[in-house]
């Protein structure tokens, strides 16, 4: 099975991160069992997943709105919203913050969120950032302060994802692949990767459609193409190929690469060595994936007949 290069221009590359963040930007979570969400590829083959928001609602007395279409993002610090979906609920504003996004930073306003519910979880006093709905490509992004001390876990066999805790999701029983990694800003990064014999962090982006590359790390630079974040901005980039990313004891040949100098990496403090984002595009090749936020690992389901892309250490 080869791979295909998915990364035309005009990819969606949404890794933020917002400054400041609000007192209660952790958001709280209602303990509850396993839940398990349908999952919806979008037009980049991301996951969107139905979500209802709490509001007050003097005519009908209702405290749920929704469903509404929301991106699941791990690249993303916070949760946001489209402009259009946080006026047409009312919701108040909070004041105004700097986002740092893949293709550079700018000043969005913010709005206060009482409640967010993803199935039967429950995240509240979220402070959320506004950003344009086309370019989101959703209602919204479900970023790291509803996921914090939770497992996701992506099955693409069954085309759902389950929330919980490790031992609700059967442990790491049928992962063939398990590597540690350390968190900053939330997000979790894999340190002992290596691309092409050179180590490299990874950060997982379900919110990415692109595996996306630090410019200094680029060796197999093939052509130039244009991306554009999910703020509307814009970045150059260059078109390349990895012959090896070996992640634990997996290997994986001929994976495509966008190299660009993102600001995120700076950000992230992950500007001083090579650092890629791995989206959507090679994480569909696996089985599953689960992103364990607790134990601070990432774990893989090899796919069924290993293909040829795919070798073991």
């Amino acid at each position: 099975m080869a791979l295909y290069p998915l990364f035309a221009a005009g990819a969606l590359l949404p890794l933020l991160t917002a400054y400041p963040i609000a007192a209660a930007q952790d958001g709280t979570a209602q303990a509850g069992s396993v839940d398990i969400v349908t999952i919806t590829p979008d037009l980049q083959a991301r996951m969107t997943v139905p979500v209802h928001i709490g509001v007050d609602n003097a005519q009908t007395g209702s405290k749920q709105s929704g469903p509404y279409r929301f991106m699941i993002d791990t690249g993303a610090e916070r949760t946001i919203l489209s402009r259009d979906l946080a006026r047409q609920l009312g919701l108040a504003s909070a004041g105004q913050a700097l986002l740092v996004g893949v293709a550079g930073t700018q000043e969005v306003d913010l709005v206060e969120v009482e409640e967010i519910n993803l199935g039967r979880r429950s995240f509240y006093g979220l402070t959320a950032p506004l950003l344009d709905g086309r370019w989101i490509g959703a209602d919204g992004i479900i970023g790291l302060d509803s996921l914090q001390d939770q497992r996701v876990l992506l099955d693409f066999d069954k085309k759902v994802m389950a929330i919980g805790d490790a031992r609700q999701l059967g442990g790491n029983s049928g992962f063939e692949i398990t590597v540690q990694a350390r968190r900053r800003s939330g997000q979790l990064i894999m340190t002992n990767a290596m691309v092409d014999g050179v180590r490299t962090d990874i950060i997982i982006d379900t919110g990415s459609d692109t595996p996306l590359q630090k410019a200094v790390a680029r060796r197999h630079a093939q052509e130039q193409t244009s991306l554009i974040s999910v703020t509307g901005q814009t970045i150059a980039a260059d078109v390349g190929l990895a012959r090896t990313l070996v992640l634990g004891g997996l290997t994986m040949s001929n994976t495509p690469l966008v190299f660009a100098d993102a600001p995120p990496f700076k950000t992230l403090k992950l500007d001083k060595r090579p650092a890629m984002l791995l989206g959507m595009d090679q994480l569909r090749l696996f089985r599953r994936v689960a992103i364990d936020f607790s134990s601070r690992s990432i774990l893989f389901d090899m796919p069924r007949g290993l293909p040829m892309q795919f070798g073991m250490n």
